[in-house]
């Protein structure tokens, strides 16, 4: 039997994990005999999703943490290596944005309001850099491991109204191309380094931004279906693939990319 994909018995640590997407992975993960730990400030969702993945008879663990609190996120990865002793990936998932950092329709770059944009940034940037520095330490100590950062389309060009989110997931794809190199260079060539950018998935977040409450899509959200070649969202599983990939040994000599999961979004022309 070939394992180059798999990720049975492998200690995976999902920051954002209660979101849709982190959720959806963490869920599919588990079913593939990873031991999923999900990091989030929502228990009561943290915990019905681990009882969800527990009944399909995989390993779930839900730990409350807050990404921007080093002691929190310390706490989670002491928790993590006293049961499992281990840490093999960890996904950043953990992210947002705020409407104080975007430009409604009628707006203009005068009315973003600095302290939410500097929020924005923190949340999705320095909220991946402080789990990353915590969590890769087990790896560096074992010498091996995989990080997949979360970047976005915003990142490769930008997308109308979001500037502060888009600013901050930039920072993420540089980020990723600076970590993979430090940590190669200096730790581990088996440790790697990498992220992955979805196109446009349907969340909690950006769902009234782009339909109706009717289901019905909103003038940004026809725009993006018109961008996309597939003509549609993307569901929250056709990202399972790629994280088991970037994870997994199938990867071995794959770090500092951005892997690109969106429909052919990012390369529609005209």
């Amino acid at each position: 039997m070939n394992n180059l994909f798999s990720v049975k018995d492998n200690v995976v640590v999902i920051t954002g994990g209660t979101g849709v997407l982190g959720a959806a992975i963490g869920k599919y993960l588990a079913s593939e005999g990873a031991k999923v730990i999900i990091l989030g400030r929502r228990k009561e969702e943290g915990d019905k999703l681990v009882a969800e993945i527990k009944a399909e008879g995989g390993e779930a663990m839900f730990l409350t943490t807050d990404v921007m609190d080093p002691e929190s996120v310390h706490a989670c990865c002491d928790k993590v290596l006293a049961e499992y002793g281990k840490v093999d990936a960890l996904l950043n998932a953990a992210g947002g944005n705020m409407p104080g950092a975007t430009i409604a329709p009628t707006g203009n770059f005068f009315d973003v309001n600095i302290k939410d944009f500097q929020k924005v940034l923190d949340l999705n940037l320095t909220g991946t850099v402080i789990p990353t520095q915590i969590f890769l330490k087990p790896m560096v100590e074992a010498g091996k491991g995989s990080i997949v950062n979360f970047s976005s389309m915003a990142a490769f060009r930008p997308l109308t109204r979001v500037m502060g989110y888009a600013a901050s997931k930039a920072g993420i794809s540089n980020f990723t191309a600076f970590l993979a190199n430090e940590v190669a260079t200096k730790f581990s060539s088996k440790i790697r380094v990498n992220a992955i950018a979805p196109g446009f998935f349907l969340t909690n977040q950006n769902r009234a931004l782009l339909t109706n409450p009717d289901g019905s899509l909103t003038e940004r959200g026809a725009d993006v279906i018109r961008q996309t070649p597939f003509k549609r969202f993307g569901s929250p599983e056709e990202l399972c693939g790629t994280i088991q990939y970037l994870i997994s040994d199938a990867s071995s000599f794959v770090t500092g990319t951005v892997a690109i999961v969106d429909g052919g979004f990012n390369s529609f022309a005209m």
